[in-house]
């Protein structure tokens, strides 16, 4: 789990991915024969095939795309204040319920600085009961972070990004903290490619950029890898949990990783969902299918590129999703892996 805490606790929101960049590469490039990195910022990291043995034969291998998406959910400045309040504008969706009192890190050229992150308003010692039920936007927020009006304007700049601030932790059978969306997919193909020894096909493992604000380098990517199966790596929903009817649940804790069927971008290719299914028997790893009704994940950007490719996606349940506790089973963290390792195996 070192890896995955150091993943999530390195902030990179849409279009700052550096970062989190920098510390998937330092861990790939030793597994991989070449590893790049786009206009967009994608990490595209190459693997010829590893065959048990000389088969003697010219066949071209199948060549396979695994895009996992390396941004969080986020904001960047857009106004300082001349008391020193720091105004944001999103990257990413949020439910402000989830906003309300948070720590949160602005990353400035100069280093990060630890500030509180609350909504314009007042006290409830002093607010009215309508005042008490209004939900603020975004827009509301503001971020303090003590310090005088003159010094913040020296030290933070309008660009610069902020992100929540909470711990990695086990909780019980669970991992819990911020951005397991989508640190979850990148730790799962760094983790599969570790334990493949040998593999007929051509791998190209891709860490993508700004996934949260539209898919935006998966589409550039796979134009350029030209894949024949692409594999997007993410999280998914997973409410079982009170509040929510067991219809909308999505996927069950501890099941497995999931598989999905669909979801608002994408109907993944039913074939090489049994055909990971046959192999997840075969292995006796856990899986499922689920079907999420609306959000989306790469994979669209995948199937849709050049003349189409066929794509399915592996997701990780996760609780609480685009919050600060999110939560995912260690089951469904191990099969994450292993299930796609072994799948690569077999191609």
């Amino acid at each position: 789990m070192k890896l995955l805490e150091t993943l999530t606790q390195t902030p990179s929101v849409p279009g700052r991915e550096d970062r989190v960049r920098a510390v998937i590469e330092k861990h790939v490039r030793k597994l991989f024969d070449k590893v790049t990195v786009d206009a967009m910022g994608n990490l595209i990291a190459v693997r010829k095939p590893r065959p048990a043995k000389k088969t003697g034969g010219k066949k071209k291998p199948i060549k396979v795309m695994l895009a996992a998406h390396m941004d969080q959910i986020g904001f960047l400045v857009s106004h300082v204040s001349d008391d020193g309040y720091v105004r944001v504008n999103p990257v990413g969706g949020f439910d402000t319920r989830n906003l309300f009192a948070r720590k949160v890190r602005v990353c400035t050229s100069g280093g990060d600085l630890p500030a509180v992150m609350n909504p314009g308003g007042k006290p409830i010692h002093i607010a009215s009961e309508e005042e008490k039920k209004q939900i603020p936007q975004v827009s509301d927020f503001y971020i303090d972070l003590g310090l005088d009006g003159d010094t913040v304007k020296k030290k933070v700049k309008i660009g610069d990004m902020v992100v929540l601030d909470g711990p990695f932790n086990m909780v019980g059978d669970y991992a819990v903290s911020q951005c397991l969306d989508n640190r979850v997919g990148c730790w799962a193909v760094i983790r599969a490619i570790e334990s493949l020894k040998h593999h007929d096909c051509e791998i190209h493992a891709v860490w993508t950029v700004q996934e949260e604000v539209g898919l935006r380098g998966a589409g550039p990517a796979a134009f350029g890898v030209e894949p024949d199966i692409g594999i997007s790596c993410d999280t998914t929903l997973c409410c079982k949990t009170p509040g929510v009817p067991d219809e909308q649940r999505v996927t069950l804790p501890g099941a497995g990783v999931c598989l999905k069927i669909m979801d608002g971008s994408t109907i993944a290719d039913l074939g090489l969902i049994e055909d990971v299914e046959k192999v997840a028997a075969k292995k006796k790893i856990k899986c499922q299918r689920g079907v999420l009704p609306r959000g989306g994940q790469d994979g669209a950007m995948i199937q849709r590129s050049r003349t189409g490719v066929r794509t399915l996606v592996f997701a990780c349940p996760v609780k609480n999703i685009h919050t600060v506790t999110e939560m995912s089973h260690k089951d469904d963290l191990a099969s994450y892996h292993q299930l796609l390792a072994a799948y690569l195996t077999q191609l």
